[in-house]
């Protein structure tokens, strides 16, 4: 299995993208987007190496505003996302289909043309966000546990909201602590992750950069994100909406809606899964994202 360094790709508008990637590079491409203040990492290792066995070469990334990727300036108050998230409108540093512009900026930087694109969460806001402004760079698209941008779909439960609004503790330990307590909240009954991986997962996120503002920026990228329910009507290539039916974080509904959206699309939902992406169910993602590529 050959795994690259992290690399750096200059992908415009004074960004600058971290990524790596796994496998043989006359693989089929597969770019791995990530969700909201989530950097590749969070796309395990063990994944990325059963999907570049299963005939991928594997690029997974971080995010502008996300580990050691590009942090931008610019200030977003919490009164202003509250504003958002209450349906005012309001002014983003950037959308989501900026992020989207990103990677595309990534597989212009690789020499790719096309690939399936695989996006959790935002990232599959990201992913659908790509496929409908540029169909010709998406092969097949997975959106795992995302939604359309639609309010009345795909939303969250009322619980987390004072946990996803909180200013944060400064310190290491204090955003361990409180990242690991949030992911149990949100993760896969089914399938709970032990409290040492969370921590261990949480510790690399600190040490790898956590920035705070980002987070603000990207969600509010994701409050004023326009319905794309319509545009995905549009999209002709092969699709997989992934879902699970305990998500806290995205109301199954986001799911069943984007499958909906998108004709021919293979909605996947998963019980006892939550907003994560459990081990056990590695297999059930690979033969399935495997799947849908081959469609293309």
């Amino acid at each position: 299995m050959v795994v690259s360094e992290e690399l750096f790709a200059p992908v415009g508008r004074g960004i600058e993208l971290c990524y790596q990637t796994f496998g043989d590079p006359d693989d089929e491409p597969l770019l791995l987007v990530m969700g909201l203040g989530a950097p590749m990492t969070w796309w395990n290792p063990d994944l990325c190496a059963d999907l570049a066995r299963a005939g991928f070469f594997v690029v997974r990334f971080d995010n502008r505003d996300t580990g050691r990727s590009t942090v931008l300036e610019g200030r977003v108050s919490r009164a202003l996302l509250v504003r958002a998230f209450a349906g005012a409108k309001v002014r983003a540093p950037y959308s989501i289909a900026d992020l989207a512009e990103d990677a595309c900026g990534l597989l212009d930087h690789l020499g790719l043309d096309s690939a399936h694109v695989v996006g959790a969460s935002m990232g599959g806001m990201i992913a659908q966000s790509m496929v409908v402004a540029h169909p010709e760079r998406v092969r097949s698209l997975t959106s795992i546990m995302s939604t359309t941008g639609k309010r009345s779909v795909g939303w969250q439960h009322p619980s987390l909201l004072p946990a996803m609004l909180a200013r944060r503790k400064d310190g290491r330990e204090a955003y361990v602590r409180a990242s690991a307590a949030f992911w149990t909240s949100i993760g896969s009954p089914d399938h709970p992750e032990p409290p040492e991986e969370l921590e261990q997962r949480a510790g690399d996120t600190y040490d790898r950069g956590v920035h705070e503002q980002g987070l603000l920026r990207q969600m509010l990228a994701i409050v004023t994100q326009p319905n794309r329910g319509d545009r995905l009507r549009a999209v002709r290539v092969p699709a997989l909406v992934v879902h699970g039916a305990a998500d806290k974080m995205v109301h199954v509904s986001g799911g069943r809606a984007t499958a909906a959206a998108i004709p021919g699309a293979e909605l996947l939902v998963i019980p006892g899964m939550g907003h994560d992406l459990p081990h056990a169910l590695y297999p059930t993602f690979v033969e399935a994202i495997r799947r849908t590529a081959d469609r293309a």
